[in-house]
């Protein structure tokens, strides 16, 4: 009877392996040809903590997945120096049921990912005849025998993962940067409109163009590259001067008249106060006069005409009121000689906004940024103006454009203060005068209150309000 010899019937599988032996692949090859290439560390390398630290910072840019960078991290605890030095190799050999129970895996898992660690280039596997992973070292501690995870692929690639993390981070960091000035366009951007509209300008052109930069910073949000962010910024900056260039010709080319946004003098020329020089005092309770201590009533018969004269000479340190009486001014001397009580009195849309009764300057200054959103001040206008005025002086003005009433408006309460803060620029804003107006204005509404009323009763005390 013929029969076929043990492999080589047609019948045979000729890719049968043999027992213990793993499958090659073309990438377990590749591995294999690196780690030949093992020479050991240099003395300036830093050792296999450096050879780690290395692959765990260019992990993130190789797009490698954490359990990946876990695996490698746990078999570097099995290594020792000397297994990384020239003519020594960097075998290590836990028992796979020890790999399993480390890194809470099954058995399929575990072998799953050894072969993608071999197929990264980052282990070779060196298989002993049964199959076993196994080792001995002598009493120095050197390897003399060992099959399992061979970590010299690691070590050959120390300088490509230095490269990688390097400019991984250099990659990073221009994203980051181009990232914030996609921000500082687009915010630029929505600062012209904002601008524009309270003007008075046609925003048409101007909010089609914010849009646009709207769409195209979200669509840059979710870009990645560099190379594709340094093009989108490239438009939203050219967008961002072409824009202002095209607001600063329509505001140039606006009639003279057209930017008279702030009347200082309301009130006419009966209700202007005496222009006098001062230098200011640091020491404010030097030119506080009680209204109670220092003022007196006026001579008999001077009625009226002492009133208006008062007005008109506008003595320092006095005021006339009702009867012939001279009220007493109470002043710090502090900011336009005006104290943060007083301003509140005159202005009382700040009031809501005081964190408590008796404010200082800074609460006014805070409780003016507050009120700002009601009167429609952008903040970038606001800003505008406490670098043109001064923090203080800033809310003085925007509280006296909170007494001005609806109809005394051209356009909004913001392009009225877009028109003080330009003309003090132009140093052509006297905030004194609209100061004395409204003090004029308030001392006018307690002459025309009856005595009945509790807001007259400081007026017939011959105090003033505070």
């Amino acid at each position: 009877m013929e029969t076929e010899s043990p492999g080589f019937g047609q019948n045979t599988k000729i890719n049968q392996r043999s027992g213990g032996l793993r499958r090659l692949s073309l990438a377990m090859i590749a591995t294999d040809r690196t780690a030949e290439g093992f020479t050991g560390l240099s003395d300036g390398a830093g050792g296999p903590g450096a050879v780690l630290a290395a692959f765990k910072a260019a992990a993130p840019y190789l797009g490698l997945p954490p359990r990946v960078v876990h695996a490698v991290d746990w078999l570097f605890r099995f290594t020792q120096r000397q297994d990384w030095e020239p003519g020594a190799r960097p075998v290590v050999w836990p028992s796979a049921s020890v790999q399993q129970a480390d890194l809470g895996l099954g058995a399929t898992q575990a072998k799953a990912l050894n072969r993608h660690l071999v197929e990264l280039g980052l282990v070779a596997m060196r298989d002993s005849p049964n199959g076993k992973r196994y080792g001995r070292r002598d009493r120095g501690g050197r390897i003399i025998e060992a099959y399992g995870f061979d970590l010299s692929p690691l070590a050959v690639r120390f300088e490509e993962f230095r490269a990688v993390a390097e400019k991984g981070r250099a990659e990073r960091e221009a994203v980051r940067q181009l990232r914030r000035r996609v921000t500082i366009a687009r915010k630029a951007i929505e600062q012209i409109v904002e601008t524009a509209v309270e003007v008075g300008l046609e925003p048409g052109v101007f909010v089609r163009e914010a849009e646009e930069a709207r769409r195209l910073s979200w669509r840059l949000s979710r870009a990645e590259s560099s190379e594709v962010l340094a093009l989108g910024v490239a438009k939203l900056e050219r967008c961002h001067g072409g824009l202002r260039g095209r607001l600063d010709e329509l505001i140039a080319g606006r009639p003279k008249t057209s930017q008279k946004d702030v009347e200082t003098d309301p009130r006419g020329p009966d209700f202007r106060p005496h222009q006098y020089k001062y230098k200011t005092n640091l020491d404010p309770e030097q030119d506080t006069v009680s209204g109670i201590e220092k003022s007196s009533p006026a001579p008999v018969g001077s009625g009226a005409p002492a009133e208006r004269t008062g007005l008109r000479n506008g003595r320092a340190g006095s005021e006339t009121g009702r009867g012939g009486q001279r009220l007493a001014r109470q002043d710090d001397g502090t900011v336009l000689r005006i104290t943060p009580d007083e301003l509140v009195r005159l202005a009382p849309r700040l009031r809501p906004y005081l964190g408590r009764p008796s404010p200082a300057w800074p609460d006014v200054v805070e409780a003016a940024d507050w009120l700002r959103h009601d009167l429609k001040v952008s903040k970038p206008l606001w800003g505008e103006a406490c670098l043109a005025l001064g923090r203080e002086q800033a809310a003085i003005a925007l509280a006296i454009v909170s007494t001005r009433p609806e109809g005394h408006f051209r356009s909004t309460p913001g392009g009225y203060f877009h028109g003080m803060v330009a003309r003090a620029r132009a140093g052509e804003l006297n905030l004194g005068k609209s100061i004395w107006g409204l003090r004029a204005a308030a001392e006018k509404n307690d002459r025309d209150q009856p005595y009945g009323d509790s807001r007259s009763v400081g007026s017939r005390s011959g105090r003033p309000h505070v």
